[in-house]
């Protein structure tokens, strides 16, 4: 079924607040369609949705609050009134005064776009009653749809080939159109012309997230189990079985997985977990589950992207792509990638995931609305980050290893309870440190300023122990996940020595099955030969308990 329908799009995902550093990431001229308007063009616009089924067409807002429209007009989808095609932006005057808060788009096209008040507006494609106003007329002007979603806030819409979803405040969904697969929930195949509320297993949940594949529809509830309805034929719905479903089911394979989020592709699945961990089942032609080989999987099956967690996946049912980004900044994609199949996580240069579906993706579309901040503006975290180590403005500094290290009184007695205290009666300017090195020190006051650390794994070690002797819990986790990320055969002994003196028990487990997992090597190092008496009394208790000697 995966190879004969033809492309479809959507879209999955609400958009992400955008920041003045993630503005320097997306670049909306790297959207083919976008080289048709000019330079002063581009730095107005402040949202923008590239989609249609070869890219050709593209809706944005600028920094007025205007939405403007582009493209081939297949359809009718660019609301303009005409099916005529447009190379010069034209202004969407029926949405005047509008804000869009999401937008998602179907294979038509046709579109779905919910305003920040909640409201939903319809247009484009309708051959199937995709846009919900009770009839299978092109939609040629944007529609508001108010059945049964009148007293309704939507905060969050999705689209398949030629259905909708959207997402209410109160945590419903509510679903119509096409219908051949069961893709509505409503328990039949005929198609759905008006809005219907999504519910069976659904009834009394409460869903946080939704997402159409190409003729499937999922929900991710509060307690972080996933439902799923629809077309089945390639497995993406995760249930073992290639059935369709007609109304929604619970996936039972994920018992005990807390899931965040769920991503749609063509006819693939991915989850992101509560811990940062990746899921993917369905179709697998083209490797878009990572799993590294190209069988199609009808159970959710890990992606092992890196030792890094995932904070963001993202596809759209347009495209066979996959791609992920990691709490430390790094973008992966895989799966159809300009022509190429990735079967495995590839790490890519870019810094957001839109970027792949821009230069990877075919059509070349945008797989949620995109947000862009004007770069003349500083947030107070923006800021403070600017501040740190700036002589210009410092009223303290530190003196450590013979170098200076300025930093702010106020906002040192703000942010950490050791110099709350510390600097309370404290007159001078200078400190003189010589507890800690200069790398260690200077990572954790930046840390102070921006929340983040950027340390080698074995600086991270002393800055582990700075944490512990300050107390700065947070910043002791954030030490503990570089160390980890940095663990190998050489260090592990060292990294499990100082896991125990800093009593980091995460740590230490971690270490400890590193080190079984690789014993063979681990005790031939010169780390291990140095190990002190009584950790490796305890190592070889540990070890021996966990079943690592047995023949």
């Amino acid at each position: 079924m995966e190879e004969e329908l033809s492309l479809s799009y959507g879209e999955s995902g609400k958009p992400v607040q955008a920041t003045p550093s993630s503005l320097k990431m997306l670049d909306v001229g790297k959207w083919p369609i976008f080289s048709l308007c000019s330079e002063e063009e581009l730095q107005l616009i402040r949202q923008a949705c590239v989609f249609g089924s070869a890219g050709n067409e593209v809706l944005y807002t600028t920094v007025n609050d205007e939405i403007f429209v582009l493209g081939t007009n297949c359809s009718g989808c660019l609301g303009l009134g005409d099916v005529q095609s447009t190379i010069e932006p034209r202004r969407l005057e029926s949405l005047n005064g509008k804000k869009i808060a999401c937008l998602s788009y179907g294979s038509g096209p046709h579109i779905v776009l919910a305003t920040t008040e909640g409201e939903v507006f319809t247009w484009g494609h309708n051959a199937y009653s995709q846009l919900g106003n009770g009839t299978t007329n092109h939609g040629l002007v944007p529609c508001h749809i108010s059945t049964n979603l009148s007293n309704k806030q939507v905060t969050e819409v999705a689209c398949g080939s030629y259905h909708s979803l959207v997402l209410t405040s109160d945590g419903e969904v509510f679903a119509w159109g096409y219908n051949n697969s069961g893709q509505v929930g409503s328990g039949s195949t005929a198609n759905q012309p008006i809005p219907r509320r999504v519910t069976g297993c659904l009834q009394n949940k409460v869903v946080l997230n939704i997402a159409c594949g190409q003729m499937c529809s999922m929900a991710v509830v509060n307690t972080g189990e996933v439902y799923v309805w629809g077309y089945n034929g390639n497995g993406q719905l995760g249930l073992g079985s290639s059935g369709n479903q007609p109304t929604p089911c619970r996936i039972a394979a994920l018992q005990g997985i807390r899931v965040q989020r769920v991503a749609c592709g063509y006819a693939h699945t991915l989850v992101l977990t509560d811990e940062g961990q990746v899921y993917a089942w369905g179709a697998n032609s083209y490797g878009q589950l990572g799993t590294g080989n190209k069988s199609n999987q009808s159970y959710p099956a890990p992606v092992v992207v890196e030792k890094d967690r995932i904070i963001e996946i993202a596809a759209c049912h347009s495209a066979h792509t996959s791609a992920a980004k990691t709490q430390g900044g790094h973008v992966y994609m895989w799966g159809q990638c300009r022509g190429q199949s990735v079967t495995l996580p590839h790490l890519t240069h870019f810094s957001c995931t839109d970027d792949v579906f821009a230069c990877f993706a075919t059509p070349a579309v945008s797989w949620r609305l995109l947000s862009v901040e004007p770069d003349d503006h500083l947030t107070v975290a923006e800021s403070l980050k600017r501040e740190f180590d700036n002589p210009n403005t410092a009223d303290l500094k530190f003196l450590v290893d013979g170098k200076y290290i300025y930093a702010h009184k106020v906002l040192l007695k703000i942010r950490c309870e050791h110099f709350r205290s510390s600097l309370e009666d404290n007159e001078d300017d200078i400190v003189e440190m010589s507890e800690f090195s200069y790398p260690v020190y200077r990572a954790f006051l930046e840390y102070l300023y921006t929340d983040s650390i950027s340390l080698s794994p074995e600086e991270a070690v002393g800055l582990l122990d700075l944490a512990t002797f300050y107390r700065e819990n947070r910043l002791k986790k954030l030490c503990q996940q570089t160390i980890k990320q940095g663990i190998c055969e050489e260090n592990a002994i060292a990294l499990l020595s100082a896991a125990v003196k800093y009593d980091a028990q995460d740590l230490e487990e971690f270490c400890f099955r590193f080190c079984i997992n690789h014993l063979t090597v681990v005790t031939q190092t010169s780390g291990f030969a140095e190990m002190d008496h009584d950790l490796l009394k305890n190592f070889i208790s540990k070890a021996s308990r966990v079943g690592a000697f047995k023949n």
